[in-house]
């Protein structure tokens, strides 16, 4: 599926942000590292060790041009003045609409009429406990002759007056930090009473925070709502070390939600409610006067963080019930960052509502558009038109800004644009970001076709493969995989499609067989298949031994050591950090039981989406293990004398969003729903055939022995680790079911979009079949061998095997199999004649 419409469709939205605060002059003393961080005081120091904070820090030096530290971000903002700074990042945001909360209080902020200068429509959000305290300030300098009545009398008054004579366009309560959103909409007079006397006594400046007197005043603020028509903002989840995070739970709002009076008080909860996201969605599904807004879960979190709070907002909640804002404050760059990460966030969730067949296309562009400007439009009752002329000429669209962004990267950024060939090394071209920016990720770059049919020991085609240096191809980027790579901050990097001509796919594209193979299974059955990778690899250091450089394991531990943790946690604590800001979630990982070896889990996630995080994932072990002065290889079998790595894959399949591989209920033997059985049963069938893309090298067929937990015999079995397939029911699974299957035979050698594309042609050709699974092994394969068929034992009976698959051929292609077939054959005839230097495979996997 091609998502170049929504990324457009998204980058082209002009946004209306629900949610914000003033900005401050340059010389406010509020400290300008708090645009990276809710944190205050000491624990300001721990704040820069945040993924959100790296990243973020990064994305604003990225704006500025600057060395990426808070110092040379600080020195520019003093050279460019804070109007400069604003108009720069309020074009840069595009933001058509802004509403802000003034209530917050902020040394030497501007007021609202300010930000008039630097966006067409400014809109007054009206804090109900500042107003209450400004009341019981300013009006009567004697507080002790302040009573309830004259309170509620002058409270109401001003409240009325504000919303008729200023540009107030919503209420806003943060009672989630003054006592918590157990709101009690009955509340006893006696108990507001001796509220407020509690607050009069405390003395100025005025502070409320006696809970009856809260709900006193939520409870006036939304009568008068509810006759001006106005909706009340509510903060719930996270915040500042003041709110009690317990008692921001938006469950506690039942009481408000259900009290009649209100039924028609349209009330919108902030920050994606994080924690409790699922717990805002299930309210909004629920409540008809409830909406979502995710100002301040974007941009504050990890990029995972942000992705799934998202997702959990739209699990239940309908898309024309959330809003977009950047909960920006004191300084315009947090309003560019929500807005910069919003797009981001937006276009990954929707993406992989689409993919998964929640949404068509269409469906999620207009959801985008709803959730990032028309929503709130609606609900707020603004006069914007967001097409207009005149809003055109004040917010300039990206191609015309004076400063475009690609502009600002230095001259010596680079974006590789990585393709991984036939024979599953992964390879990059590198291009300046300018040159990117300009051309690239446009029209792409040449290659030849020679490139998908090199081998693993020389870096030209094999003759078998029918691929030659006659003709050229374009690598062109795949915008939604670009990421900024974690572990050097002048770089990006991008996975590339194969593209004969714009729109034109060349047919041995990886990346394009799985989208094509994933077609025939969504367009026949409904079926989306998900993948999950295990990474196994050896991390070694280089040593001289009598002149010689060689390479030796980093550690000797045994299987999942604590000590060999300890030894590798310094890279480990920069694997996984970099993985999170890649949005690849990582499961577990642990020492394995070969010298030097580790195993990093992969969360599971939609098959297209599992063999992109793959190629990322190898990116970032084996570069931080450089960085570390060590060499991280997913060889299949880097010393014959010890246990092989493999790339272990789980399969399960999903259809509207649940997984269909559990049985219903107790009518499978196996705990499998037919589906699941059927597809597994296919996959089976196929497996000697799918072993020549699963297990590419020669070195492959040493790792697959029996008794080495690798799958050398045709089977399958229930949590049996010695079966080339094991189905898995893991814990939180109803007892007997199975969530996914396990495919040992896979290793670090194979290109990962072409394995799950073979897995999946072999598991259609089980549901077009109705293939039934033999009975399963539950013993130790190797012990009933003679009874069982072993699978190939060398690449060459896997190629023999995938050359006569008429399945396979159809469904991935004649050339492609052809060109896979010829690499594998150049790769048995030299490595037959140099076993040795399958020694050198450790430099390429």
């Amino acid at each position: 599926m091609e998502f170049k419409e929504l990324n457009e469709a998204i980058d082209q939205v002009e946004l209306v942000d629900a949610h914000a605060h003033n900005i401050v002059s340059l010389d406010s003393s509020f400290p300008f590292i708090r645009t990276f961080s809710e944190a205050t005081g000491d624990a300001l120091s721990f704040a820069h060790h945040s993924l959100s904070f790296k990243r973020n820090l990064r994305e604003v030096a990225q704006l500025y041009g600057t060395e990426v530290s808070l110092e040379a971000i600080e020195k520019h903002r003093q050279t460019l003045g804070v109007c400069s700074l604003t108009t720069k990042c309020f074009n840069e945001a595009r933001i058509s609409a802004l509403l802000i909360d003034d209530g917050l209080k902020l040394d030497k902020k501007h007021d609202i009429k300010w930000h008039g200068k630097h966006v067409p429509f400014v809109g007054r959000v009206l804090r109900i406990e500042t107003l209450a305290e400004q009341v019981l300030h300013e009006e009567c300098p004697d507080n002790s002759s302040w009573t309830l009545d004259s309170f509620t009398k002058a409270f109401v008054l001003t409240l009325t007056v504000d919303t008729l004579v200023s540009e107030i366009v919503a209420l806003k309560t943060i009672a989630a930090y003054r006592g918590g959103l157990d709101i009690d909409t009955h509340v006893s007079k006696e108990a507001a009473e001796n509220g407020l006397v509690e607050v009069l006594q405390a003395g100025k400046p005025v502070r409320i925070g006696n809970k009856g007197l809260i709900d006193y005043i939520l409870t006036l603020s939304l009568e008068v709502a509810a006759r001006c028509d106005l909706p009340l903002q509510i903060h719930t989840g996270f915040g500042d070390k003041d709110l009690d995070l317990r008692l921001s739970n938006p469950l506690h709002l039942r009481i408000l939600l259900e009290d009649k009076r209100f039924a028609k008080c349209r009330v919108v909860l902030l920050h994606a409610s994080y924690p409790f996201s699922k717990e805002a969605s299930y309210l909004s599904s629920v409540y008809p006067q409830v909406y979502l807004d995710f100002g301040l879960a974007v941009p504050k979190l990890s990029v995972h963080g942000m992705v799934s709070s998202v997702k959990e907002l739209l699990d239940l909640a309908p898309t024309k019930k959330v809003m977009f804002s950047t909960d920006g404050y004191a300084f315009p760059e947090t309003y560019y960052l929500g807005a910069k990460k919003a797009r981001e966030v937006i276009f990954l969730v929707l993406r992989d509502a689409c993919v998964s067949g929640d949404l068509s296309l269409m469906e999620a562009i207009d959801a985008a558009k709803d959730i990032l400007s028309r929503n709130a439009i609606a609900f707020y009752k603004l006069d914007v038109d967001t097409s207009s002329s005149i809003l055109q000429s004040r917010i300039a669209p990206k191609s015309q800004m004076e400063v475009p962004m690609h502009v600002q990267e230095d001259s010596s950024s680079f974006v590789r644009v990585i393709w991984v060939d036939t024979s599953g090394q992964q390879r990059c071209r590198v291009v300046q970001a300018q040159r990117f920016n300009r051309s690239v990720k446009k029209n792409g770059i040449g290659l030849t076709h020679a490139s998908m049919g090199m081998t693993s020991f020389y870096d030209g085609p094999a003759e078998e493969s029918k691929l030659t240096g006659v003709g050229e191809i374009r690598l062109v980027p795949d915008l939604s995989t670009k990421r900024t790579i974690p572990w050097t901050m002048q770089e990006s990097m991008v996975l590339a499609d194969m593209l004969l001509k714009p729109g034109e796919a060349w047919e041995y594209c990886p990346r394009e067989t799985l989208r094509r193979v994933s077609k025939v299974l969504k367009d026949e059955f409904d079926l989306v298949m998900n993948a999950g990778f295990e990474n196994e690899f050896y991390l070694l250091k280089n040593v001289v031994r009598e002149g010689k450089e060689e390479y030796v394991p980093f550690d000797v531990g045994p299987y999942c050591s604590t000590s060999s943790y300890d030894a590798a946690s310094p890279i480990f604590h920069e694997i996984i950090p970099a993985l999170e800001c890649l949005n690849i979630p990582v499961e577990q990982f642990h020492a394995e039981s070969g010298k030097g070896q580790f195993e990093v889990s992969l969360g599971h996630t939609i098959a297209f989406h599992a063999a992109d995080n793959l190629v990322y994932t190898r990116e970032v072990i084996r570069s931080v293990a450089r960085k570390h002065g060590l060499l991280a290889t997913f060889v299949p079998k880097y010393d014959l004398c010890d246990i092989g790595s493999g790339s272990h894959v789980h399969i399960s399949l999903w259809k509207n969003g649940e997984n269909v591989f559990p049985a219903s209920g107790k009518t499978s033997a196996h705990g499998m729903s037919s589906i699941g059985e059927e597809f597994m049963a296919g996959v089976l069938f196929h497996l000697p055939s799918v072993f020549a893309v699963l297990a590419p090298l020669p070195n492959s067929y040493d790792r697959i022995q029996p008794n080495t937990f690798s799958g050398a015999f045709q089977c399958w079995g229930k949590e049996n680790r010695e079966a080339a397939i094991r189905t898995a029911s893991p814990p939180g699974a109803p007892d007997g079911l199975v969530t996914n299957f396990e495919i040992k035979a896979c290793d670090g050698s194979t290109n990962p979009h072409l394995s799950l594309a073979s897995v999946m042609a072999a598991g259609i050709d089980g549901l077009r079949r109705h293939l039934q699974l033999p009975d399963p092994i539950d013993t130790n394969p190797a012990d009933v061998a003679d009874t069982l068929k072993r699978l190939p034992e060398t690449l060459s009976e896997a190629v023999e095997a995938l050359e006569k698959n008429k399945v396979l051929h159809e469904l991935l292609g004649q050339n492609l199999i052809a060109a896979i077939t010829g690499v594998r054959k150049a790769e048995v005839q030299y490595y037959s004649k140099n076993p040795d230097a399958c020694k050198q495979l450790i430099h390429r996997y």
